[in-house]
């Protein structure tokens, strides 16, 4: 089959542009073969490799990158690793099953702290945990004391903040209340991309810049891309929402596209101006209208912001300008004492998703297996799905693999059109109904 829609990089991405230059590895040329391929270098394509290696260490793995590692959707997400689900439930069905997420995220983030540790990987890494906040009393009754109930059932630790406090940690008397929870951590999304892709163990062979232009699933599987081609026996698919091109989860994955933006550094005395000194990460109550934001290690405040339907994957120039000046205005309404930072950066990346937030995992064919559609939770989401997904096809006997199996598969979606008029009139309606939370 002919690959028709290829991942584009608009060399926007805020992350990448604030580290050094990297190089990045050479692309496919050739006809090469290799015992396995894993076909995307996001979280979840280097957690498969990595995996791989360590269970097959006598095997040579492949893994194609369309482009730069980095420079993908996992370089360009707001940079949390989350080890608790946004929403859990009250009943006992809900709390077991959030028990068996914390299982996988948890083990997820604590194998990437390790990753991070043993390679020597600057990334910006730090055990700070986030805030969940509420801009409104509704949205504080309506999900910020269920959340502090539910995290009491699943015996996990929590801070409650109130407005003072909040205000204090974050510099922006916006919001009336948070609940803190310690056990995530904070990164630039990018630089641990491009760490994890540069410290791949020595079985494993990293082609970037090699979009695939054509797969053939017959006696194993076959790439062609634009100077070479690879055949191998087995294959992991961790190309997110681009898994429908090769076919696998069609009219099963939905396409939105999130919006960051990035200030420049704060000079001494805006930092004086702002009086935080400590890095912090908050995530809204409501994802559709409010807001998540980070202040980084190196004085650098981030705003993501716009969560819409974007079948096609791609953003304009012009989307991208709009979008900046959106970000401007919502950063002068919650920090009103630095009028004169700027957005330095502004970029987009796309969030695949599933109706049922399930993800797609498992088995596609006798020599397929996949670690696709993360929710929106890709950095711990992404390496638990690489992991086992290699752990599956190798058949390891991993507890863990039952776990994000309860999780079930992505549930069929309308056709379009109609799968366009819905999803735009659900966001509109989220939008509508949750706009005390702005």
């Amino acid at each position: 089959m002919r690959i028709k829609r290829l991942p584009l990089d608009d060399k926007t991405n805020g992350w990448s542009a604030i580290l050094a230059p990297r190089t990045p590895k050479p692309a496919l040329v050739g006809d090469l073969t290799a015992d396995w391929v894993v076909l995307g270098a996001g979280f979840a394509g280097l957690a498969a490799a990595r995996r791989l290696a360590k269970n097959c260490p006598d095997q040579h793995i492949a893994v194609i990158e369309a482009g730069a590692a980095g420079e993908n959707a996992s370089g360009r997400n707001s940079g949390f690793a989350v080890d608790l689900p946004h929403n859990v439930g009250a009943s006992l069905d809900e709390l077991d099953g959030s028990h068996r997420f914390m299982r996988l995220a948890k083990m997820a983030v604590g194998d990437l702290d390790e990753a991070i540790k043993i390679n020597d990987i600057d990334c910006d890494w730090s055990r700070d945990g986030k805030y969940h906040a509420a801009v409104s009393p509704r949205g504080l009754k309506q999900v910020l004391v269920p959340f502090a109930k539910e995290l009491e059932a699943l015996g996990e630790p929590f801070e409650w903040v109130e407005k003072p406090d909040i205000a204090q940690v974050i510099g922006s008397e916006h919001f009336t209340a948070a609940i803190y929870t310690p056990g995530g951590a904070l990164l630039n999304p990018s630089a641990l991309t491009r760490g994890l892709a540069d410290t791949l163990p020595c079985n494993v062979t990293l082609y970037e810049n090699s979009p695939v232009q054509e797969a053939t699933f017959e006696n194993g599987v076959h790439f062609k891309t634009a100077l070479g081609s690879l055949r191998s026996a087995k294959l992991i698919m961790a190309t997110n929402g681009f898994s429908q091109k090769f076919g696998y989860y069609r009219n099963r994955l939905l396409h939105l596209v999130a919006h960051c933006s990035m200030t420049r550094k704060l000079t001494e005395d805006e930092q004086k101006t702002y009086g935080v000194e400590k890095p912090w990460g908050m995530t809204p109550a409501n994802a559709f209208v409010g807001i998540t934001m980070r202040y980084t290690n190196d004085h650098r405040i981030i705003i993501r912001h716009g969560l819409n339907y974007c079948p096609n994957q791609r953003v304009s120039a012009s989307e991208i300008a709009a979008v900046k000046r959106r970000h401007k205005a919502l950063f002068d309404q919650r920090f009103p004492m630095l009028p004169d930072v700027d957005m330095e950066h502004t970029w987009s990346g796309f969030v695949c998703l599933s109706k049922n937030s399930a993800p797609g995992f498992g088995q596609l064919a006798p020599n397929v297996w996949s670690a696709v559609c993360q929710n929106a939770m890709g950095v711990a989401k992404g390496t638990f799905s690489g992991i086992l997904a290699a752990d599956l096809a190798c058949g390891v006997d991993n507890p863990l693999i039952a776990d994000i199996q309860s999780l079930g598969q992505p549930s069929l979606l309308p056709p379009r059109p109609f799968l366009d008029v819905g999803a735009r009139g659900r966001l509109a309606c989220e939008r509508w109904l949750n706009r005390h939370e702005a």
